[in-house]
């Protein structure tokens, strides 16, 4: 073997791409990873939050070395009007135990700690490389093509983990081109403040944070956005299916500056310093982008897979490409056990992934993509629960309606009724049944 070949290569030195290089090296494999970025994480970006079930599994106790921000131990679910708010506050006593449900973290620092455990077992991590096109042998893939010299690097079997827009799955013919409606665009300001405000303001102690979800944006653009907190700053930002973006001639950038303005986040951001901004595609139409998630040779993880559950409620992504990083690489070493890579060798991947909580978390909430291109849902709805509740509630010596005449009444007759009927059917097949 020479010294560009290995047992697996694996593109993409995100968590797909690095819980790949960890397990496989820690079972004396070969291994190598391609990260375009000048680091891990220099290219990475999402809201803030790692669910660690899967982590936990591979690195029991991770959180205890791994550099995350605070464990979520609330979670905050709001509608937007254009100037009122209505939230469900969360904060269950188990999410503040061990092993935690989730934590907050940043990319830029959390993936280049998570790949150095993979170097740390063996792994190679080759840096500021940027990967052209696959290498076909024998009617598989045999490597990849690098600007680096030499222009090659060979492997029994390569892992794609090389994100949302995923070169090689087009190359390997797994997935067409890209389309519009098939991301969502998040861009992200983290804004720095002292730990003591931080603290005061979300009502938190220790280690804890909070992450708040929002659905409605201000200025007729339908999307969400989410306010996550770490130990000394807060990642806000906003995230819009692209289609709709160019769809309304919208600038997702105005819509965070409108977020931020907002009367119930605005005070909840005052001081905040701003250190950096970043944005990142989102894949949202799940693995049915791709016709299968392997080839001969080939494996897909992560977010090159479309391994991103979002709901509404459910917001979850890093957990599932370190699940499908642990899959791909348990087949690749049963492939490497055995000598053989064609598609069937590969075929048991596709598989696994089949029979863990990934691919049936995302073919269960299958419907809530198109849910969430319904528009009621960021405008009407927002508003509509915002007047209710203000109308039920108020005190203004004419005495309190029955909610449900407020309701009618907000409404307004048969026709909004109707369609209420025939959306909470929508939500319903989407989210409940």
């Amino acid at each position: 073997m020479g010294g560009n070949e290995f047992d697996a290569l694996i593109v993409g030195a995100g968590p797909a791409g690095a819980t790949a290089a960890l397990v496989l090296a820690r079972r004396g494999c070969k291994v190598a990873v391609i990260e375009r970025g000048e680091f891990p994480g220099a290219k990475n970006m999402f809201g803030g939050t790692l669910f660690g079930s899967v982590l936990n599994d591979i690195i029991p106790g991770f959180w205890k070395k791994a550099p995350v921000e605070r464990f979520v131990g609330r979670r905050v679910i709001s509608l937007l009007a254009e100037d009122s708010a209505v939230s469900l506050d969360f904060s269950p006593a188990a999410f503040k135990k061990a092993p935690y449900n989730g934590f907050t973290v940043q990319r830029a620092r959390f993936d280049r700690w998570y790949a150095g455990e993979a170097v740390k077992a063996g792994a190679l991590l080759i840096n500021r490389t940027v990967v052209d096109d696959i290498i076909w042998e024998n009617g598989r893939v045999a490597g990849v093509k690098v600007r680096r010299p030499g222009g090659e690097i060979r492997a029994k079997v390569v892992i794609a983990a090389d994100g949302a827009l995923s070169l090689l799955a087009r190359k390997a013919g797994l997935r067409g081109e890209p389309a519009p409606g098939q991301f969502s665009l998040g861009v992200k300001e983290v804004l720095q403040l002292p730990p003591e405000v931080l603290e005061e303001r979300f009502g938190l102690g220790g280690d804890e944070g909070v992450s708040c979800e929002f659905l409605g944006l201000m200025g007729g653009l339908p999307g969400g956005a989410f306010l996550y907190t770490n130990r000394e700053s807060l990642s806000v930002g906003v995230v819009v299916r692209v289609s709709l973006l160019k769809e309304k001639g919208k600038s997702i950038y105005g819509a965070l500056e409108q977020f931020k303005r907002h009367p119930a986040v605005a005070p909840l951001l005052e001081g905040g310093r701003f250190l950096e901004y970043s944005a990142h595609l989102i894949p949202e139409a799940g693995p049915q982008m791709l016709s299968r998630l392997y080839t001969g040779g080939m494996l897909v993880a992560g977010d090159a897979a479309g391994l991103v559950l979002s709901g509404g409620v459910f917001l979850e992504g890093v957990n599932l490409a370190v699940a499908s990083g642990r899959l791909a690489a348990e087949t690749a070493l049963q492939a490497l056990e055995k000598g053989k890579f064609d598609a069937p060798a590969m075929a048991g991947y596709q598989a696994a992934m089949e029979e863990s909580f990934v691919l049936k978390d995302l073919q269960r909430y299958k419907r809530a993509s198109a849910m969430l291109l319904n528009e009621r849902l960021y405008q009407f709805y927002p508003s509509f629960a915002c007047r209710v509740l203000e109308n039920w509630l108020k005190v203004d010596g004419t005495g309190h309606p029955k909610l449900a005449g407020v309701i009618r009444s907000v409404l307004g007759g048969g026709t909004g009724l109707r369609q209420a009927a025939k959306d909470a059917w929508q939500i319903g097949r989407a989210l409940v049944w």
